[in-house]
């Protein structure tokens, strides 16, 4: 009974034939150590066949989600199991089909009795059971072992080795007898990290072969288990005059029954490197298409093979070291901290690679659904791209709920010593949104600062056949993985550059009359003026702009020499790392539990700061209060920011302390400096209640120093300003100023009238409702104290 087809098990079950009965001592180990928590627990049973364990773990009080592939299965189970309540019969196989079904918030226990060995793909399944146990849950497998097993059954039982390799990576693993079944309970997460391991030394003077790298029809890569105790991939030395792609096509079809064309081998890259001190030279063999049956045509080397989800690459164990390098050729990141390796990529043109699993296609419409029905995505070019580009082939290191979520998250592929972030996958709605501000014709030519593949290839989308995107990063490994990942599953019309992101494209690649639109990804503290000598004139700029520290995504169009703001989105970015990255001019107070940051670029004097904030605090309420169910803050920030010429940021480093500062702690406010003396603004609650609707809060504003009083007024002024003539009550309809970017030096008298700030490379100017009479300042630094929150 080693079936493998699923026709042999619907004949199977029809034929009234079952399974093993659930004995005794499985009842009673299953009650023993996975007793139901407390208020009902949830329980998964995979290959439930005719239903009786189910059953028995609905009778302990679990809710029970029972699933086989073979449909004459589950046809008995409901009959045989009619009077039970509380089990849910799917039709669903575990390996092959989309998961959506099953319970979303995951399961105290899932079990697999006598099926185990019956799965193809073990290290997948298992894995991504795994990750659908709730905290605490546990796995169970009950299965024969070969020991007690009769050779002509050897298939359906496992050896020691085989059961040793499942447990690998459990938190804690209970191995329980059950009448000659082994019962094993594993809790934790499953993560055994993967590390690249040698082989045995060899006695020759040099070692070459070549690897291949194979995915299914699903986008999953194939790996072998040697019997060596590491996984590899299809491969092995050349033949005489031998081609490296024909050796990786020979590999294969001799390792694993698989038949690929030489043509459709392509050598993507030459690893570099040694084994044991002897010199190694590996080829990357990228294979785009196979058919045939998988086997396990050398037994004496291999246990056996199966494809592997790449987020779960992270966390196999052990990996043969070239086998481990040259997956990150092809997907740069998937597998954290290998040893170096010299790698030559090489230019070879090759078409992109398809596969992706059903879950993966169904996500991407609940994705761009979510996305649309958020407002952010308007036109139709923009909505089939949403739906259109694989998401989760720019993000592979990530499982697909997270590569596709339509909500704020961003997917962070790269982060510094320090743990920053300092690339990522941005949110999918912000995505949209900033392309729809590009308002980009089709056959647009794009500029894009910041890589990462997905958001070129959304463009790409957009823009049709005769667009083209040029994308740059200043990071040597952003740019490797973003010409992998277009490579692999884009559509050949990105080209991607190393080169910092302020300089704008190379000169051989910036359209006549300049691109039709560009597009900036990380927090950009300036406009560089590359990014507005680059645009065609009427073209739009989308950059995340920071101004007094608060970052939004600005769209310009160019008019001439200035840039026009018409569009204003709030958002987050990683950090610049070029040469337009700025460090904050900071000032720590009170043995660091404050900090004063000056985020125009321009650090005022605090002499006697320390002296004040331990003096009497000065208090003014404005009179400007919000309730529960909005949030105004963001506005009100920037209006600020924009308007106080010694405007600063407060930010928290404690709890707040009493007669100091009402922050909270790793929070920060608007605030103001003069001579010794400080001011800044928060809110305290007036209102409380059970419902949000019950609650308010009022905008106050606390003052230390001999100037704290003026400068509170200050303060004061403008939030009432801002309340009178920015603020909506539809907090999404606040009042945006008109702002213009002009170059730097742009004398006064030039700019139109509103507040200004000044960058290096530009200068802003503000024009906020209720401040058309304010006239613009002369290029100076912007941290005196004066009087600015006059009206006109």
């Amino acid at each position: 009974m080693t079936y493998t087809a699923r026709d042999q098990w619907e004949q199977h079950f029809s034929d009234g034939k079952g399974f093993r009965q659930l004995g005794e001592r499985e009842r009673e180990l299953l009650a023993e150590h996975t007793p139901v928590p407390d208020g009902g627990g949830r329980a998964l049973d995979v290959g439930c066949g005719t239903g009786e364990p189910a059953a028995y773990l609905a009778s302990l009080g679990y809710t029970v989600d029972a699933l086989d592939f073979a449909d004459s299965a589950l046809a008995r189970a409901r009959e045989e199991h009619a009077g039970v309540k509380g089990v849910r019969w799917l039709h669903l196989d575990i390996e092959h089909d989309d998961p959506a079904p099953l319970h979303a918030a995951g399961y105290g226990l899932i079990t697999l009795r006598l099926v185990y060995p019956f799965v193809r793909d073990r290290g997948r399944v298992v894995h991504g059971l795994g990750e659908r146990l709730r905290d605490g849950g546990a796995l169970v497998v009950i299965t024969p072992v070969a020991e007690n097993t009769p050779e002509e059954r050897r298939g359906i039982a496992l050896d020691e080795d085989e059961i040793a390799v499942l447990a690998a990576g459990w938190e804690t693993v209970e191995r329980l007898d059950a009448d000659g079944l082994a019962v094993l309970v594993l809790r934790g997460p499953c993560h055994a990290d993967t590390r690249a391991v040698e082989k045995r030394p060899t006695t020759g003077h040099a070692l070459t072969g070549a690897l291949a790298v194979v995915t299914d029809r699903a986008g999953r890569v194939l790996l072998g288990r040697s019997r060596r105790g590491m996984l590899d991939l299809p491969g092995g030395k050349t033949s005489g005059a031998e081609d490296f792609a024909a050796a990786a096509v020979r590999e294969l079809a001799e390792e694993t029954g698989l038949v690929a064309d030489p043509a459709d081998a392509h050598v993507v890259s030459m690893l570099v490197d040694d084994s044991h001190g002897i010199p190694r030279l590996t080829a990357v063999v990228r294979i785009n298409a196979w058919t045939g049956t998988l086997t396990n045509a050398e037994a004496d080397k291999f246990d056996r093979w199966e494809f592997f989800d790449l987020h779960a690459l992270a966390c196999v164990g052990p990996v043969f070291a070239p086998a481990a390098s040259a997956l990150d050729v092809v997907w740069p990141g998937v597998i954290p901290d290998l040893p170096p390796v010299v790698s030559y990529p090489l230019a070879a043109e090759r078409p992109p690679v398809p596969g992706e699993p059903a879950e993966a296609a169904r996500l991407r419409q609940a994705m761009a659904k979510t996305v649309i029905d958020g407002g952010w995505a308007s036109s139709e070019p923009v909505r089939q791209a949403l739906r259109t580009v694989p998401r989760h082939r720019f993000a592979p290191e990530t499982n697909l709920a997270t590569a596709y979520d339509g909500g704020d998250r961003a997917v962070v592929t790269r982060r510094d010593e320090t743990g920053t972030a300092i690339s990522s996958v941005s949110a999918a709605w912000l995505q949209a949104r900033m392309i729809e501000n590009l308002a980009l014709a089709p056959g647009a030519i794009v500029f894009e600062a910041g890589s990462g593949g997905y958001n070129a290839e959304l463009i790409a989308h957009v823009t049709g056949p005769r667009g083209r995107v040029v994308t740059a990063d200043i990071d040597p490994w952003v740019v490797r993985r973003t010409r992998a990942f277009t490579t692999e599953a884009g559509s050949g019309r990105v080209a991607v550059v190393e080169a910092d992101g302020a300089l704008g494209a190379p000169a051989h690649l910036v359209p006549r009359g300049g691109f039709d639109g560009s597009v900036i990804t990380y927090n950009c503290w300036d406009i560089a003026p590359a990014w507005r000598e680059q645009l065609a004139e009427g073209g739009r700029l989308v950059l995340p702009l920071e101004i007094g520290g608060y970052t939004r995504a600005i769209a310009f169009e160019r008019r001439g020499e200035v840039l026009h703001a018409c569009g204003w989105t709030y958002c987050g970015f990683v950090r610049d790392q070029g040469q337009q990255a700025r460090t904050i001019p900071v000032v720590s107070l009170l043995d660091g539990g404050l900090t004063l940051r000056f985020e125009h670029g321009t650090a005022a004097d605090t002499t006697g700061l320390e002296q004040a904030l331990h003096g009497q605090r000065h208090e003014v309420a404005t009179g400007v209060t919000m309730g529960a169910a909005t949030s105004y803050f963001g506005s009100l920030q920037l209006y600020a920011a924009t308007t106080l010429p010694s405007f600063c940021r407060l930010a928290a480093h404690q709890a707040p302390t009493e007669g100091v500062t009402a922050i909270g702690k790793d929070r920060d406010a608007p605030a103001v400096v003069g001579d010794a003396s400080l001011a800044y603004l928060t809110h305290v609650q007036t209102k409380d209640g059970e419902r949000p609707e019950d609650k308010a809060w009022e905008w106050v504003v606390h003052a230390f120093g001999e100037q704290g009083p003026e400068l509170a007024e200050q303060l004061t002024a403008t939030a009432r300003a801002w309340d009178r003539h920015v603020r909506a009550d539809d907090n999404d309809k606040h009042a945006d100023p008109v702002l213009t970017a002009h170059p730097a030096g742009t004398p006064g008298h030039l700019l139109p009238v509103g507040d200004v700030v000044d960058k290096t490379s530009c200068r802003l100017v503000f024009r906020w409702p209720g401040r058309a009479g304010h006239l613009p300042a002369p290029a100076r630094p912007t941290g005196a104290l004066a009087a600015t929150t006059g009206e006109a």
